[in-house]
């Protein structure tokens, strides 16, 4: 593993905290390697026995039942993903496929567990990152039974703008197929939500969102920090 990529795990919040040691100790049993778009990394159902590290590309969480597929999250670099599991030794509860070429670290979740044990930094930021996804799933959860598809779009690109500066402008992060299926809705849906949003000050092209009257979207949306972390409502 690159020295640079060594850097940027220690400075994710649930490394930051650990001992020098124990930090080498899981970087010692860790490897990074390359997938190819559209490789099933995990399956829901199967035991978890790595801790991932997206540092490039992007990853997607998503859940299945007879038919049906549901995207549960995008994960991009640099984050982890699925702690929960390891830390529980327990299945998956989702899978995780990459969106494009992707280069991953897989942590042993044996170490990872060990290091929980061993490593009172590491345990707290464990505890503390477990914690803020648990919070994350509820306001998700509470977004797709509170709000309608309209509210739901709108709220979202607040976020975006949020976390983009409050930039008016932005591209959507992942294809609009993801969006949808992360919002609860249909691609057809989304896009009914889509134009109806031009009239509350949003406009679309392609990719592209423009946010041309900021008021008249969050008028719709009505944000609230109970909902929406990201955008730090006073």
């Amino acid at each position: 593993m690159r020295e640079e990529d060594r850097a940027e795990i220690r400075n994710l919040p649930l490394f930051h905290e650990m001992a020098s040691p124990a930090f080498d100790a899981l970087m010692q049993a860790a490897y990074d390697q390359v997938f190819p778009a559209q490789l099933e990394l995990v399956r829901q159902g199967e035991g978890a026995n790595f801790l991932h590290v997206v540092l490039e590309g992007a990853v997607e969480l998503y859940a299945g039942w007879r038919n049906q597929e549901t995207t549960m999250a995008v994960v991009q670099p640099v984050a982890t993903f699925i702690l929960a599991a390891c830390m529980r030794d327990a299945p998956y509860l989702m899978s995780a496929r990459t969106l494009q070429r992707s280069r991953i670290v897989l942590i042993p979740a044996v170490d990872v567990r060990a290091a929980f044990t061993n490593d009172p930094g590491f345990a707290l930021a464990t505890v503390q990152d477990l914690s803020e996804s648990y919070r994350s799933l509820v306001r998700h959860a509470k977004n797709l039974k509170l709000r309608n598809a309209r509210e739901r779009l709108a709220a979202y690109l607040l976020q975006r703008s949020a976390e983009a500066g409050n930039a008016k402008g932005f591209v959507l992060p992942q294809e609009k197929r993801l969006l949808a299926s992360y919002l609860g809705m249909t691609p057809e849906s989304l896009s009914r939500a889509f134009r109806t949003l031009e009239d509350h000050g949003v406009h679309i092209a392609g990719m592209r969102i423009t946010i041309t009257d900021p008021a008249a979207l969050r008028a719709l949306a009505r944000p609230d920090n109970l909902l929406d972390a990201a955008l730090n409502i006073p």
